[in-house]
């Protein structure tokens, strides 16, 4: 499964890095695969830890926002593995002429 989130501070301000980071840092130290991006976070394995990660990350920014913003995208696909790159790779290869 592959989720990508986002997590957002509402009401600190246009400056929000600070309490996004403490969001990315619950994703790396889960050991789960991951990318970040300027906008989304997206992690891949099993429903169960992946929500975990997406739980304890919201969390990690509630405590420093009286409000929080989360956006949420699931593909829920049995079997695939390492969609986090395959799935690019296969367009790669698209405009690549192959």
């Amino acid at each position: 499964m592959l989720v990508a989130f986002s997590v957002t501070p509402i009401g600190a301000g246009e400056g929000v890095a600070e309490l996004v980071a403490e969001a990315v840092r619950v994703v790396r130290d889960s050991g789960l695969p991951h990318e970040t991006n300027s906008m989304f976070t997206t992690v891949e394995g099993e429903w169960d830890e992946v929500m975990d990660v997406v739980r304890r990350a919201t969390e990690a920014v509630c405590a420093g926002a009286g409000r929080v913003s989360l956006v949420l995208k699931a593909d829920l696909r049995p079997g695939a593995y390492d969609a986090l790159h395959t799935k690019v790779a296969r367009v790669d290869r698209l405009l690549d002429g192959g």
